[in-house]
């Protein structure tokens, strides 16, 4: 009878044994699922300037090809500056000119007739004075008279200089100094010119890349900040698969291998390789359930890129695949 008893126990150790070995070789070789999101290069086309939409040629779905215009911007302050810089530019261009040529054939004329009313002023002036000078001598002339013929003649003297001066930068024209900054001038009207004209042809926006319109994110006639996305493009050309796997399972994982795998929305296979691996592990972690002995496990993402073209294919799909334990 107490035998019987010490067998009962072992019968229900043993059965519980196997179920728990079994069930530990079933799970082993149960497969991990993956499950990833399609996804591919997106664009976006926005402007560097601020305006309204006058024009939109932009249709959500359509295709475009790269430099194919989207949409345009109304700028009537922006032409109003080009309008403004452009006169500072003529301006600025007739300045250079009149230096670069010099005085006008009547001014140098007017300052030669001056040069020479100045000449004949001081010769008169010599004249008397030496007059003056010799009756001095005599004693017929006063001191006093002397003096004022002297003054008259030097004073002549300084304007007939005073005129040679005006008259020979007439013929010169401007100096080296003038010249340089009035060139100077034509260059800096000359890049106002063109920082409006730049901010000008960036209100018509065309498409950076080709491929298929997802969002288009205003209407015609609204108002839009600069910078601000308004068509979204995705290239379906470059697409992936994007997976964040734990690090447990990295081993299992190196760029080249080949995974095949299931995309519910169109309930077939695909076949993948693996592409990119990240450098280094992402945000999500998976915490310890147990306080000791265990340790948080992060995250890598890895990319996998199909073998061949689908063309189905579209971003935000599902994509799962079995990983073998």
């Amino acid at each position: 009878m107490k035998s019987k008893r010490l067998i009962l126990p072992i019968i229900l150790i043993f059965v519980s044994a196997v179920i728990i070995s079994t069930g530990y070789i079933l799970q082993r070789r149960q497969p991990t699922i993956l499950q990833g999101v399609v996804q591919c290069k997106e664009y976006s086309a926005q402007s560097k300037i601020a305006g309204r939409i006058d024009s939109l040629f932009a249709v959500e779905g359509a295709t475009v090809v790269a430099g194919e215009l989207l949409y345009t911007l109304s700028t009537p302050e922006l032409d109003t500056k080009l309008e403004q810089a452009v006169a500072a530019k003529s301006a600025a261009v007739a300045l250079d000119k009149q230096t670069l040529i010099g005085a006008r054939k009547e001014q140098i004329e007017a300052a030669y007739n001056l040069y020479q009313k100045a000449t004949a002023a001081r010769e008169f002036a010599e004249k008397s004075y030496n007059r003056i000078k010799s009756l001095h001598d005599k004693g017929v002339a006063t001191t006093q008279q002397l003096d004022e013929a002297t003054a008259t003649f030097e004073a002549l003297k300084a304007t007939q200089s005073a005129a040679y001066a005006e008259y020979s930068l007439a013929l010169a024209g401007a100096t080296k100094e003038q010249k340089a900054a009035a060139a100077a001038q034509v260059s800096m009207a000359q890049g106002a010119v063109n920082e409006v004209e730049s901010y000008i042809a960036d209100s018509r926006v065309y498409s950076p890349a080709t491929g298929e319109i997802s969002t288009v994110a205003f209407n015609r006639g609204e108002v839009i900040g600069a910078g601000f996305p308004v068509v979204t493009i995705l290239d379906l050309s470059d697409i992936w698969v994007e997976f964040n796997i734990k690090e447990t399972l990295m081993p299992n994982i190196v760029v080249g291998e080949r995974f095949s795998a299931f995309i519910p929305a169109l309930n077939s296979d695909i076949d993948l390789t693996v592409s990119y691996i990240a450098p280094q592990a992402d945000f999500a972690v998976w915490n310890a359930t147990r306080t000791e002995g265990g340790f948080d496990i992060r995250t890598f993402v890895v990319k996998m890129r199909p073998t061949d073209s689908h063309s189905n294919l579209r971003p935000g799909m599902s994509a799962i695949i079995k990983l073998k334990r």
